[in-house]
């Protein structure tokens, strides 16, 4: 290789108009939407603003909970437990569940009395318990959170934002046994106790991937969930919705909205030639083109940036396939594929009779121009 050349070109990322503004009739105090893809915020009204986040808490109460404790660890209810109301699974004093069942039960029906037993289980009381969600909180980067029980039935001083449960939701699922229940619609726990999810998304969105519900007289109908479509993942939350119908219209606007703001691209192309390349000796100019094509989720109306490294000449012998240069692909700074420049095809290097014939004809070249 004798030369390098760095060559820059814009890409169009799809021939589309570009995203808009969030989708109209929402009625939630507040709502944060944020994409997988690049991180952006793709709406958001009140996103820090403090509220009550009702049952959406029981994600911090699983999550804590899993991390200090063992899935078939043996928990015993406390009266405490037993005692909490509103959504439960009746538990009773003295009886015996697994960490697994009273983990599904919190995540799936949202029961209380389950978050309860595993928070008194897994920090030895409650206080204890809540003491580590916060710490926790604090560790995720949630700046507009405070904990005061594990169940989140109205309190003083506990809330959270819509910032903040999507930031939460999307680090829980990063935890499998998460990620499995909190978009389950039913389960089977012990002694063949059937609980059901009160997520109504979860039968009207096929996208969806996981979410938490909740509802309180603060809170009001609140909800935070994950949506997934080929490369994108969209994670959003309403806070406040007026009515329970009315929160499920606003999250799944949401949802759909920000898969909306992507498209497949095809981001490096292995049908293309990127450049070419002098061989001398008179033959064609060597093509380089990418080993594969790369499809990547770009955002609607946005032109990524493609930066080309190759040479203008190499020297031979070349294989065919072997690593010539790089195309790079960008959008804004972020890196959205790479892939090498290979050689097209083989060329081999001339023999000494070869190479002779063609100074030969390039001298003659020479002098006749020189003549004429």
């Amino acid at each position: 290789m004798r030369r390098a050349l760095l060559a820059v070109a814009t890409l169009v990322a799809v021939l589309a108009p570009a995203a808009g503004s969030a989708p109209p009739g929402l009625q939630a105090q507040a709502y944060f939407v944020r994409s997988s893809v690049d991180g952006a915020v793709l709406a958001a009204r009140a996103p820090d603003k403090r509220r009550s986040i009702a049952s959406i808490t029981k994600l911090m109460t699983v999550l804590v909970a899993l991390e200090r404790s063992r899935l078939d660890d043996v928990v015993t209810v406390t009266p405490a437990a037993a005692r909490i109301g509103e959504s439960t699974i009746y538990l009773r004093a003295g009886e015996r569940l697994t960490v697994r069942d009273l983990a599904i039960a919190t995540l799936v029906p949202s029961a209380n009395d389950a978050a309860t037993a595993l928070a008194v289980h897994a920090g030895g009381s409650v206080p204890r318990f809540v003491a580590l969600m916060n710490s926790k909180a604090r560790a995720l980067g949630l700046r507009h959170t405070s904990f005061r029980n594990p169940h989140g039935l109205d309190q003083a001083g506990h809330y959270s934002s819509a910032r903040d449960v999507v930031v939460l939701l999307s680090a829980a699922l990063r935890n499998p046994f998460i990620r499995e229940w909190a978009g389950a619609q039913r389960a089977t726990i012990g002694g063949g106790r059937v609980v059901e999810s009160t997520d109504d998304l979860i039968g009207r969105l096929p996208q969806l991937v996981a979410g938490k519900t909740g509802h309180t007289g603060d809170a009001g109908w609140a909800q935070v969930a994950q949506a997934q479509e080929g490369g994108v993942r969209i994670t959003a939350s309403v806070l406040g919705s007026p009515t329970e119908e009315q929160r499920n219209r606003d999250l799944e606007a949401l949802l759909r909205y920000g898969l909306e703001q992507y498209r497949p691209v095809k981001a490096v192309d292995a049908s293309r030639v990127y450049a070419l390349a002098r061989v001398g000796y008179g033959r064609e100019s060597l093509p380089l083109v990418a080993r594969s094509t790369l499809v990547r989720p770009a955002r609607v109306g946005r032109p990524l940036l493609e930066r080309i490294v190759a040479p203008t000449a190499v020297s031979l012998p070349v294989r065919a396939g072997q690593r010539l240069g790089e195309v790079r692909v960008y959008d804004g700074r972020r890196l959205v594929a790479a892939s090498p420049l290979v050689a097209g095809r083989a060329v081999a290097e001339p023999g000494t009779s070869g190479k002779m014939a063609w100074y030969a004809r390039r001298t003659l070249h020479h002098l006749v121009g020189f003549v004429s």
